[in-house]
């Protein structure tokens, strides 16, 4: 009873996210309550567990994504830099790039401007405010390279087709 409830609690969301999304690839799972905009763009076999896309900036999320719970995707600032202080009415607007084969941890923030590179891991409570490479493995607030994949291994299982 409890995975009949919760697969039909998945396909819910997968209904939703659909209605917000701008384009999406097939094999899209949401599993947990997801806020997305019509300028997100997401790739094929995704996999979201919860995630807060905040602003009007442009999300592009590659194939097989896969994310924790809490995350936060930032594209939009208040400008601080235009006619009144602290900050005035109008807004700083700062795409996101997301590529291929990338996992983020639980309870991340990504400010706008940044570019994940494909198959980087982002660690569960990280802030990321700086493109992070390829195959890099980041941590902390803000975000740094603490470890990279092994990129024989990641080639190797890219080409036998071995996604999760």
């Amino acid at each position: 009873m409890k995975r009949l409830i919760k697969r039909i609690l998945s396909k819910t969301l997968i209904f939703l996210a659909k209605r917000k999304l701008g384009a999406y690839g097939e094999g899209l799972v949401v599993n947990f309550p997801c806020k997305f905009t019509k300028n997100t763009f997401i790739g094929c076999y995704c996999n979201f567990n919860g995630i807060e896309i905040s602003g009007e900036g442009k999300v592009n999320i590659g194939n097989y994504f896969h994310s924790g719970k809490d995350i936060l995707l930032m594209t939009q600032n208040h400008n601080y830099e235009g006619f009144a202080i602290p900050y005035d009415n109008t807004y700083i607007y700062k795409d996101i790039t997301i590529e291929d084969c990338v996992w983020i941890g639980t309870r991340v923030i990504i400010m706008g401007g940044v570019t994940l590179g494909e198959g980087c891991i982002i660690q569960a409570g990280s802030v990321v405010v700086n493109d992070v490479p390829k195959y890099a493995i980041v941590g902390g607030a803000p975000a740094k390279i603490f470890k990279s994949r092994d990129i024989e291994h990641f080639e190797q299982n890219k080409i036998l087709g071995r996604f999760n």
